[in-house]
């Protein structure tokens, strides 16, 4: 929702579209660890093509780039296939390492948000055609870093398997809310579902709250503070 103490900037590569918030202009350092992080992607889908088609968890050797172990693990965890942590696992990755020269750090990547910092954020939730597109914000202090990821079924370009306008999971791991919050939205077929998938995604390891709105109906799980936007 616009932070007015840090300098905003866009940086983008293929799929990857960044909006970036720091103190201070970093773009082509953002621009360099986005190359970076990418190639290390591709390179490793290159060898190991199930990586990127697999709707499953898939196992990598040790050796494989931490980006993509992050992104393994945080599949498992959520029993999604890997590219559904992709976004949230650069957001956070590049992310860290700009934290090296600002102390406010925010990255939004398609949807996925990734904080570090100190200030109290409060986060818009765009929920396609629901009354509630818009109207709720969440509010988050990171107390160092935390990441909240939406996924719907009725808007936006990622692949759902569900019928959630908005499908919001929250973790100090960007990787973990990504996947965790595709497969929320997966689980949801109508309004009916919101109680029991919000069960389960209070299963997931280190998934600390989650938000779902399917129509105009609204349902939190866990550590949400919601603010209503005027």
């Amino acid at each position: 929702m616009q932070p007015q103490d840090v300098t905003g900037y866009q940086v983008q590569v293929a799929e990857s579209d960044l909006m970036v918030f720091t103190q201070g202009d970093y773009s082509n350092e953002t621009l360099k660890w986005l190359f970076i992080y990418r190639r290390q992607i591709e390179d490793f889908i290159g060898k190991n093509p199930e990586f990127l088609t697999s709707f499953e968890p898939v196992e990598v050797p040790k050796e494989a780039p931490p980006i993509v172990r992050d992104m393994a693990r945080a599949a498992q965890d959520a029993g999604v296939g890997p590219m559904a942590a992709v976004a949230g696992a650069i957001a956070q990755h590049v992310g860290k390492k700009l934290a090296l020269h600002s102390e406010e750090v925010l990255i939004e990547n398609g949807g996925d948000i990734y904080i570090k910092g100190k200030n109290t954020r409060e986060i818009m939730i765009y929920a396609g055609n629901s009354p509630y597109s818009m109207r709720v914000a969440l509010r988050v202090q990171p107390e160092g870093e935390i990441s909240v990821c939406t996924s719907a079924g009725t808007n936006g370009h990622a692949k759902s398997l569900g019928k959630a306008d908005a499908a919001v999971a929250i973790s100090p791991n960007a990787a973990l809310a990504d996947a965790a919050a595709t497969a929320l939205g997966n689980r949801v077929k109508s309004e009916c579902d919101i109680a029991s998938c919000l069960s389960w995604a209070a299963t997931i390891p280190g998934v600390s709250g989650c938000l779902l709105i399917v129509g105009d109906r609204l349902g939190a799980w866990g550590d949400v503070q919601l603010v209503r936007v005027d």
